[in-house]
């Protein structure tokens, strides 16, 4: 892979007077850390550089794991990436709240922190707190991840709506955060991995800057190609809206290599994947970094016309999600109807073990996303969060389906009614 080209600036704003802001990057490793501190007496600085400095050893001493998945050595896989940033997180997360402990002046510091591992054609990510990771792919952007703050986790669980809350009493807390890496002995990570192409471009920066950013801003930004100028204007955005706290901004860009049209259609079937899944209803409630995390696990096929999908009668432990494509439904043979894109068949696979209830043979055609069964449940099983979204969803798309099934019979009910009526008239007659 040619070199991922990176820079970073770091910037006290305008109303602070000391910066506790931390950032750090291995060129040989593709590692890009950016921590924002917090704490009296200049605490923040000091566990801020702890996280960058720890995450960074922890990660380059295990150098041969990750040069051995790079390779693809079967011994190694990409949960023991993802295992082994979470226990570089881990360990400035103890490293911290030790120091803490040998100074009154130091207790109760903390950071945030943010690392971004790319191998081959994949990035990990590790999260803690309220800085950020955006990615920028072509023209479209997004946040890779989700603000561990006061107002994010009572949202979250439903006690109220973002409205609500920035009209409640908490709403001087909104940006509290409800996790921090030393604060205690011990701190739950998000980490996740996704694909990365080449273009793709990258902003890990605390929320100096996140404050004073749009999808606008950070598309126009980076549609420099002087990666130095980009951070200096991201710097630049921030203290011109006020600079309210330190700044950091750590921009990164994968190179354009290879076959570019070959990128340009990779990047096209990501995205059209990724669009289709959220158009779904049992993925409906996901953000991002979810639909992400799904997509993960589902497998893209390609069937020619007149190839069957499923059969009916066997037991099915697939859900289907046509990508592009038709595909015809039959029931003993019988034409039933046609299923377009965008359209899904096959879910309540994922939850029983009943027999395939009809056919489906592909009438056109047709790439379709399929999740399996024993995917679907370790999804439920290792993400709570998104367990409770998606069997959530699963409820909402039961109920519709028995509310209309309920409807059809009280329609067919109330037309024999009228049938029997139309006897007993005709015989009287």
């Amino acid at each position: 892979m040619a070199l991922i080209e990176s820079f970073a600036l770091t910037d006290v704003g305008m109303q602070r007077d000391h910066n506790e802001d931390s950032h750090g990057y291995d060129t040989d490793l593709n590692l890009f850390i950016v921590a924002d501190g917090m704490g009296g007496h200049a605490a923040g600085e000091v566990a801020s550089a702890l996280a960058v400095e720890e995450v960074k050893k922890v990660v380059l001493e295990n150098r041969d794991l990750i040069t051995g998945f790079a390779k693809g050595n079967p011994e190694y896989t990409k949960y023991d990436i993802l295992m082994l940033l979470e226990q570089a997180v881990q360990s400035a997360c103890l490293g911290i709240f030790r120091e803490a402990q040998k100074d009154p002046d130091k207790r109760g510091m903390g950071t945030t922190c943010d690392a971004l591992l790319v191998i081959n054609d994949r990035g990990y990510i590790v999260h803690v707190g309220d800085s950020r990771v955006y990615l920028m792919r072509q023209g479209k952007v997004h946040q890779l991840t989700v603000d561990h703050s006061l107002m994010n986790e009572l949202v979250r669980r439903g006690k109220f709506t973002k409205e609500e809350f920035l009209a409640s009493p908490y709403a001087e807390q909104k940006n509290a955060l409800t996790r921090a890496v030393g604060v205690y002995e011990s701190i739950e990570s998000d980490t996740f991995d996704f694909p990365v192409l080449p273009g793709d471009n990258f902003l890990l920066c605390s929320d100096g800057l996140s404050a004073y950013l749009d999808d606008i801003l950070i598309d126009e930004t980076f549609r420099d190609e002087d990666l130095e100028r980009v951070a200096k204007r991201f710097i630049q955005i921030a203290n011109e809206g006020g600079g309210h706290d330190n700044i950091t901004a750590l921009v990164v860009r994968m190179p354009m290599e290879g076959d570019m049209q070959d990128a340009i259609n990779r990047a096209a079937e990501i995205n059209l994947s990724l669009d289709v899944l959220k158009d779904i209803k049992l993925f409906k409630h996901l953000n991002y970094q979810e639909l992400v995390l799904v997509h993960n696990f589902t497998e893209l096929r390609s069937f020619s016309p007149g190839a069957i999908i499923v059969r009916e009668g066997d037991i099915g432990e697939e859900l289907f999600i046509i990508v592009r494509g038709k595909v015809r439904v039959e029931i003993n043979g019988r034409y039933i109807g046609m299923l377009a894109d965008r359209t899904h068949f096959g879910e309540m696979a994922l939850v029983d073990k009943q027999p395939r209830s009809a056919t489906v043979i592909a009438d056109t055609p047709a790439k379709i996303l399929v999740l399996k069964k024993k995917d679907f449940f370790q999804i439920i099983r290792d993400e709570h969060r998104l367990a409770t979204k998606l069997l959530w969803s699963f409820i909402e798309d039961l109920t519709t389906k028995l509310r209309n099934t309920t409807t059809q019979l009280r329609d067919v009910m109330e037309a024999e009614d009228i049938n029997e009526d139309l006897t007993d008239d005709l015989v009287e007659d």
